[in-house]
Order: structure tokens, then sequence, then C-alpha cells
């Protein structure tokens, strides 16, 4: 990963997992990338699952609730909304979502969480 001003940049688009996630790691933090096709959008969160310290939410299974896009913890299920990281499951935790950027085929996360 390079780094550019306030992005940070993960892959080329062709190179990302579709419907998926990928870990991208930035120094010793560690982001979870989706690429959803079949929304054609792109999400940034933190890799770490909130309740067990894991991480592994770049595993997770993603999928929409009512057109609100989620990824599901691979270890508990607990979901999170890929917009604000709020916890759909019920719990009071969130995770960090940080926004995403295409600029010629190179695929940016931004260096801030939102």
């Amino acid at each position: 990963m390079t780094e550019t001003s306030n992005w940070l940049a993960a892959c080329r688009v062709e190179d990302a997992v579709e419907n998926g996630g990928v870990c991208v790691k930035n120094g010793e933090e560690q982001i979870a990338l989706f690429y959803f096709k079949r929304r054609n959008e792109w999400f940034a969160t933190q890799n770490e699952c909130p309740h067990r310290k894991q991480m592994a939410l770049s595993r997770g299974m993603i999928g929409s609730t009512t057109d609100e896009p989620k990824v599901a913890c691979p270890f508990h299920k607990k979901t999170f909304s890929l917009h604000t990281g709020e916890c759909l499951s019920g719990d009071e935790c969130a995770i960090k979502t940080y926004p995403v950027k295409i600029d010629n085929g190179i695929v940016y996360i931004g260096k801030f969480p939102k």
C-alpha cells in the first residue's frame, strides 16, 4: 500500500475480491476493504471484531438488510452496517468505517475514519 496525502492506495480495481473482503495493512493498523459488486459500491472498516478482538471482519460475509449493506463477523455472526459501522445485531458496540474512492483504476482508503 502506498500513501498519497490523506488517502492510502489499497489495490487496483481489477485486483479486488468481488462480493467479499480483503485485509489491507497500514503500518500496524488493519483495514477491511469490501467490494460489493452487486451494488457497485466499495466500503472500508476496521478489521478487528469488537467482540472477540480478532482481526476477522475482512473474512466476513457481506449482504443487505432492507437496503443497508452489512458485514457479518465470521466467528459469531454479529452484523455491522458498512455505511455507519453500527452493530445491526442489537449490541452497543460499533466499528470504524473509512471513506473509499476510485481514481484512475486505483482503490484508495481515507486515512481517517468517517
